[in-house]
């Protein structure tokens, strides 16, 4: 490309998109890349502040322009689950294809934004993303770049687990044992298996059983026992989770021989959080936060779960960084730092 005089431009063709700012109103292109600049054009592009445009040379380079290096470069990133479109004054946006767990690869990210005049920003990993949700974002800062530049993003990235993917959420039938002599003798209504119902189908799930139970350790055992033979595929006991001497559901969910992951997370709210695994069936042992907080530890969880993650100690107390709600007057989560270290 060349930098000529606007005046002498008429009958050229642009190689960059022309942005217009409309104070008040909206953003976007007046003039796209290879529009073929006309007489009546010269005034509305000297309004823009265009006293010099770039146009097209016809000798021959090993450069590539803004655009077909982002198409190249979304090309090389996106995994499954990742949908991107045309560029639009240089830049891609990648959006969800579909509803599920957005993973990032951060140690591949920080390789691409290391190679010079490439720039790719993205959303928070470990995150449940609703379809069509804008996930990232990239561009080139020059308007045109060596061949070198992308072929280096695009050497970075293969042989790699993708750098952006939105792994799926698998249906789950789900098993609820509600503890909770209060509940049990009907001295007050359950207020646990109208949330997670929500919660749970909101995600793509199914209610499948939801068995109440008093407080004591062998019934509420043999509760989750029959759950899962009964064909739950993930059972949530709710209640009985705290340090009161009535609070039976940790010695529980230990009694049926699940292998513990935790009792006990780094976050707020949802500290008295447990996870165990009877083979390959999760067992959740959720504390009262879940019912009255919008999100808590449950919310962090449960969306890696259902896309097949296999939790570990580790990415329960990795948490801690970013495990604090704030309390807002306004809650805006899942946009909101908590949870997102």
């Amino acid at each position: 490309m060349k930098s000529i005089p606007v005046r002498e431009a008429v009958g050229l063709t642009l190689c960059h998109d022309i942005t217009e700012i409309v104070p008040g109103g909206c953003k976007g292109p007046a003039f796209r890349r290879g529009y073929v600049v006309r007489e009546e054009d010269i005034p509305h592009l000297l309004r823009l502040g265009k006293e010099h445009l770039f146009v097209w040379d016809t000798t021959p380079g090993n450069m590539v322009h803004e655009d077909d290096a982002a198409r190249r470069i979304a090309t090389a990133v996106a995994g499954p689950g990742i949908a991107f479109g045309s560029p639009k004054e240089g830049r891609i946006n990648f959006t969800a294809a579909h509803q599920g767990l957005l993973q990032i690869n951060l140690d591949l990210l920080e390789r691409v934004n290391s190679i010079p005049d490439v720039t790719l920003a993205t959303a928070h990993s470990m995150q449940e993303v609703a379809q069509g949700r804008m996930l990232a974002g990239t561009r080139v800062i020059p308007l045109v770049v060596p061949e070198s530049t992308v072929k280096a993003v695009e050497d970075c990235c293969r042989g790699e687990a993708p750098l952006l993917s939105v792994l799926p959420f698998a249906a789950q039938r789900v098993g609820i044992v509600t503890t909770g002599s209060e509940i049990f003798h009907g001295r007050i209504k359950d207020g646990f298996g109208p949330v997670l119902r929500k919660k749970f189908e909101a995600w793509g799930s199914s209610i499948h059983s939801q068995t109440i139970v008093p407080d004591t350790t062998e019934i509420t055992a043999k509760a989750i026992l029959d759950t899962i033979a009964d064909g739950a595929t993930l059972v949530a006991v709710t209640g009985g989770m705290s340090v009161d001497p009535d609070d039976k559901t940790p010695a529980a969910i230990r009694a049926v021989g699940c292998d513990v992951v935790l009792y006990g997370a780094p976050v707020f709210p949802g500290a008295m959080f447990m996870l165990g695994y009877l083979d390959d069936v999760p067992v959740f042992g959720l504390p009262g936060c879940v019912m009255y907080h919008r999100a808590s530890i449950f919310d962090l969880i449960l969306p890696r779960v259902l896309a097949g993650m296999r939790i570990t100690a580790r990415d329960i107390t990795r948490l801690a960084h970013g495990g604090l709600c704030e309390g807002c007057p306004e809650c805006h989560y899942p946009i909101c730092p908590f949870g997102k270290g």
